[in-house]
């Protein structure tokens, strides 16, 4: 794990694990929301996942600048975090042999 800290494609990777994360985390939370009206812990996975996706797009941008991604691995770094499992997918897919 520290050495994930130590460069911006690792530190990506984590914000990107952490995103794929809260974006699923609503799978639990919505139907709580909805169908049990406790709307609590919707909320703050809410909150988590607006900042995690926030954080997760200004590093990909970051990235695309800093490792001179062609763009459309940068479309396609941006899309997989409007899909389930996408984050999980990309990370497998493009990242895991660079560290």
């Amino acid at each position: 794990m520290k050495e994930k800290l130590k460069t911006s494609l690792g530190r990506f990777r984590i914000i990107a694990f952490l995103e794929g994360c809260s974006y699923l985390a609503f799978a639990l939370t919505m139907p709580l929301k909805y169908g049990f009206e406790i709307p609590q812990p919707n909320y703050v996975v809410g909150m988590a996942h607006g900042v995690l996706f926030m954080a997760y797009v200004i590093m990909a941008v970051q990235l695309t600048f800093e490792e001179k991604w062609k763009l459309t691995k940068a479309f396609w770094v941006l899309l997989a975090s409007l899909i389930p499992f996408g984050t999980f997918y990309m990370d497998a897919k493009l990242f895991k042999e660079r560290g």
